[in-house]
């Protein structure tokens, strides 16, 4: 499997993005209100994607892979592999799309008493995809084959 290229992201959440703003601007005056907490669920996400990073990160470094206890079995590090391609293109059109509507709330702020109140909830919602993406990109980069050790040279 191929790593996520940042590029494949970017378009996407350029996209996304574009998308979104488009669709708000159309339908503002229809969309229900943002509440707060309209991004969060993407947080705790973020934050197991982390950990798993980190766990991972630690097995691999011990060359503690194989399916034996206390050790990383591979395939549950391509299962974590392919969770963390999936997420972070999740996390990528999730910031588009919160951005698209960020960048629509954001001018009408002064004028709108709505475009403020619902600032707030596409803030928490962009930090929350923002993280989301950049967890599944560190739990991808750990979940890479370890370099082989070096051969011994014989004596």
């Amino acid at each position: 499997m191929k790593p996520t290229r940042v590029l494949d992201l970017a378009v996407l959440f350029v996209l996304a993005t574009v998308a979104s703003w488009l669709l708000v601007r159309a339908f503002y005056g229809q969309l229900p209100p943002v509440p707060v907490y309209a991004g969060a669920s993407l947080y705790p996400v973020a934050a197991i994607e982390a950990v798993a990073a980190f766990v991972i990160r630690s097995r691999v470094n011990a060359r503690q892979i194989g399916d034996g206890p206390r050790q990383l079995h591979p395939i549950t590090a391509a299962k974590a592999a392919a969770l963390a391609k999936a997420s972070a293109l999740v996390g990528a059109a999730c910031a588009g799309v919160w951005l698209g509507f960020l960048v629509f709330l954001l001018p009408q702020r002064s004028t709108v008493h709505a475009a403020m109140s619902d600032s707030s909830g596409t803030i928490v919602g962009l930090v929350a995809a923002v993280l989301l993406a950049g967890a599944a990109l560190w739990l991808e980069h750990c979940c890479k084959t370890p370099p082989e050790p070096p051969d011994e040279p014989a004596h």
